[in-house]
Formats: structure tokens, sequence, C-alpha cells
């Protein structure tokens, strides 16, 4: 005998994932949302809530949820009745991030100094400096290197999507040049959501993109990968001609577009740009990238501008453009470009979605500082 894997009544906290998995396999599945717990023909005050052969709920507001599942088979057809009590939490939840679980940044001219890597440092002690420099009311920045490097965070509870509004919001140091021109200082990351469908805490499972603007740009490189090479300990410097940068020969990177370079380094930033904690020789990265957003107006290399992307990317915007600093779980998408609704988020993760060095003012690099869930108060 096999049991079915659901009991009759769970007990959660709000905000918290619920995630169920019943041990019969059958043909299709029903999760139907019940007005009461008499079990009887479907009604107008029923709602289908999943078809998934998971169900995963989470809550925003307390109460009894009563559930109906159907496992719909020729042979060995089940139904299921069960009841989920959802309580008001116990200590109030924070708004803000509560633990930083992954922090990967790569190469880049901010590296090592945001947050200050000393020796001896290793990465459990960088995770420990990021999670003091971002979470809670924490705003000071960290940098995610150039393209590919990320850092994973989570909040003390899920956030939930909530229906028709933004769920969470995202600062960096983006600027805009002038009041009437939104070009400046815009560094786009690209933001991904994962349900700890596992229940293990960690960041394990599927990471889901939210799409932003760009995403169906026919620029955009999906399924993108590249790897930065950790610079020989016998390299000779190459500087450029207008003393600019020391070296444009300095890590050298590969993709699998059969393209190479180099990540250049600048006379701004003297200490080494591979994160120092890392025993690799080489880092690689997959993910998507965007298309440049970068120029130079006068083509002699002075002055450079970075143009904001509309909507869906951190430190893209400034922070007090709250909306265009927001983010929707509706905005997630599959592997292959398709929308999935995703009912809450446990963990978020950021990377820097554009592969772009902008002469003497570097690679383009992600910061951030801080995040909010827009579904608690302040």
């Amino acid at each position: 005998m096999i049991g079915l894997g659901i009991d009759d009544t769970y007990a959660i906290e709000r905000m918290r994932t619920l995630v169920l998995h019943p041990e019969y396999e059958g043909e299709a599945y029903e999760w139907w949302l019940c007005e009461s717990k008499e079990q009887g023909a479907k009604s107008q005050d029923e709602i289908l809530f999943s078809t998934e052969r998971n169900l995963i709920f989470c809550p925003k507001d307390t109460g009894t949820y009563f559930f109906r599942l159907n496992i719909i088979d020729q042979q060995n057809p089940v139904t299921h009745q069960f009841k989920v009590v959802v309580w008001e939490e116990q200590l109030a939840y924070s708004p803000y991030i509560s633990r930083v679980l992954e922090y990967n940044p790569a190469p880049g001219q901010f590296v090592n100094t945001m947050p200050q890597y000393e020796e001896g440092d290793t990465y459990a002690t960088m995770l420990q400096k990021v999670e003091e420099s971002i979470a809670g009311t924490n705003r000071t920045l960290i940098s995610l290197g150039a393209w590919g490097g990320y850092v994973t965070f989570a909040f003390d509870h899920s956030v939930v999507n909530s229906p028709k509004q933004a769920d969470f919001l995202i600062e960096g140091n983006s600027f805009y040049a002038s009041a009437t021109s939104k070009g400046g200082s815009s560094e786009p990351g690209i933001v991904m959501v994962s349900i700890d469908i596992n229940q293990n805490g960690l960041p394990d499972d599927p990471f889901y993109q939210l799409a932003g603007s760009e995403y169906s740009n026919p620029n955009t490189l999906h399924h993108y990968s590249l790897t930065y090479r950790r610079t020989p300990a016998d390299h000779m410097p190459q500087p450029d001609k207008q003393n600019s940068l020391t070296d444009t020969t300095y890590i050298r990177w590969t993709d699998n577009q059969n393209q190479a370079g180099y990540l250049h380094k600048n006379t701004f930033h003297t200490q080494e740009y591979f994160p120092q904690w890392l025993a690799d020789s080489a880092l690689t990265f997959v993910g998507s990238r965007l298309p440049d957003n970068a120029y130079d107006p006068n083509g002699k290399g002075a002055y450079w501008i970075q143009q904001p992307l509309e909507y869906g990317y951190a430190d893209c915007h400034p922070n007090d453009s709250i909306a265009r600093c927001s983010f929707d779980i509706d905005w997630a998408v599959t592997d292959d470009g398709k929308p999935i609704y995703l009912p809450c988020a446990d963990f978020v993760r950021v990377y820097t979605g554009v592969f772009q060095q902008c002469g003497w003012t570097g690679e383009i690099s992600t910061e951030i500082s801080h995040a909010r869930d827009l579904n608690i108060e302040e």
C-alpha cells in the first residue's frame, strides 16, 4: 500500500510556502479551492486553483482554506479533501532582505572593494560582508562585477505574487545625467526568482528569469555562456596609448559565440579584479546577455552615456523611480521563454546583464544596495 502523501490538515503561517506532492501518479490533476469543507458537485463557490501535480500554496491572508484534490485516472481515480489553517506570524515580518545565500561576482573594477576583501577572507566571510551591506535597512553598495556575476538573497518570508501589482523592489546606484535626459549611469541587472520546492532553505531549485523590456529584443542572447580566466602570475601588463588603461590584456575571456578578448584594468582601480577569496583559475557564467546600452557621443572616449532600459532590470533607473525599480513575479518565464505562473518567490537572484566595456570608465557592472517586499509596509 502506498499512501497518497497528503494529510487532512495543515497549519502554516501566512506568507510561507506550502508544497504538496501526491504520491499517486495520474493522467491529470485538479486542485480545487472550495468555500467550505463540504464535498460535492462543482459549483460557483469553487475555484480551480492549479492543474499541476504539485500544489504550491502561499497565502497572504490568514484564515482556513479548504481544498479538494482530484487525481484523474481511468484506472485509479482519487479524490481527497483537506484544509490549510493559516496563522498570523508570531514575529512580524521584515520587508527587507534577511539572508544572503550566494555571492559569486564576475571579475570587475569594484570586486574585492565592494565589499572589501581582506587577506584570509573566505567565501563564508565575504558572504557575511555582503549580508551586512544589504540586509535589513542597510544600504551599502555591493558590486556584481562584469557580465554574469550574481548575488542571491531571501527575505524572512515568501514574497507573495500579488495580482496586478509589483511585488518587490531593488535599489542600486543608477542616475540620470540631467532632468531632461535619462541617459547617464545605468548598469542593468537581470532578476530571477525561485520557489523552495524541496523546502530545504537553499536556492537549489529552478530559477526563472523575470522578462524585462529587452527579453524579446532580437539582439538579446539567451543561453549565453562566458568564461573568465585568472591572470597568470608572470603576466606583463599592456597599457593603452592614452594611459587610461593600465592593462588592455588583463583578464582573458571566451564565450560560446566563438568570441574572445580581455577585461581591461584602468588607472582608477589598482587592486586585483578576480575574486581573491576563490582558488579557481577560471569562472564560468550562464544566462542572458542584454544588448550594449552605453555609447560614446563624441567618439573620443572622453564621455560615455549608459541608456536605461525601459523596465525589468536592477540598477537601471534612480532609486526614486520606484515603479521602474520594482518587479512583478508575473513576469517570470521558463528557460525556453514561456510564461509561468509562480504564486510566490522564496529566493531572488540578480546578475549583471550587459557585457560591455566603456573605455576609461571600465566595464558595466551591476551594483545593488537594498531590496524590499512591497507587500509589507516599511
